[in-house]
């Protein structure tokens, strides 16, 4: 029992070690604040552009409509 609950301290202990040094930036080393920031605005504008076209294709405004057999200049 004293030797599960030693084991589970430091694995704690090391995640807590792990994660300080590292922090939230572990998946980003070696970016600058203006390139995570620049990768967030082009995320963001993909995103945005997705959510458009989605929008488009369920009201049907991906196509012309062919209701009418003349096109309408």
């Amino acid at each position: 029992m004293k030797e599960m609950f030693v084991s589970t301290v430091m694995c704690i202990l090391l995640f807590v070690t792990v994660f300080g040094i590292f922090g939230c930036s572990a998946n980003h080393l070696g970016e600058t604040k203006a390139e995570v920031r620049r990768r967030h605005i082009r995320i963001s504008r993909i995103n945005k552009q997705a959510l458009m076209e989605d929008i488009d294709v369920v009201l049907q405004l991906d196509r012309p409509s062919r209701l009418a057999d003349k096109k309408i200049p």
